[in-house]
């Protein structure tokens, strides 16, 4: 197996806990983790969709893990998806203030797998010339 197929399955197992942390029981996951209240209706609806997100990801970097042809795209996929939760993270650090710990790990986490994504891009295109 190829170093780009281990990060994507890496990336898929590691965020399948957090989106099922995030949805298949919020009133309960959101509570133990982050103190929030999650039993309105609207509140736990967001963080299922949010879930959702998650998983139709996790199963696209899957896919790219096992099929050639959807490596990069769901190598492209992977990195704007943590940067775009990384960077609104931080955008929140500066607007709200530091957050929970779990969830500054989590940024530094998006970080770093999105720098590691844009580096296996780089290589597999070089690779492509």
């Amino acid at each position: 197996m190829k170093t780009p197929q281990i990060f994507l399955l890496v990336a898929a197992a590691g965020l399948t806990p957090i989106a099922l942390s995030y949805g298949f029981s919020p009133s309960t996951s959101l509570s133990f983790l982050f103190n929030i209240d999650a039993n309105p209706v609207n509140v736990a609806h967001i963080f299922r969709a949010v879930m959702g997100l998650y998983l139709a990801l996790v199963l696209f970097w899957i896919a790219g893990a096992f099929k050639e042809g959807l490596q990069l795209p769901a190598l492209y996929s992977l990195v704007v998806f943590m940067m775009g939760l990384g960077l609104g993270r931080l955008l929140s650090i500066i607007v709200d203030g530091m957050p929970h710990w779990l969830l500054v790990v989590y940024m530094l986490l998006e970080a770093g797998f999105a720098v590691v994504g844009i580096l296996m891009i780089k290589k597999s295109q070089a690779e492509l010339n």
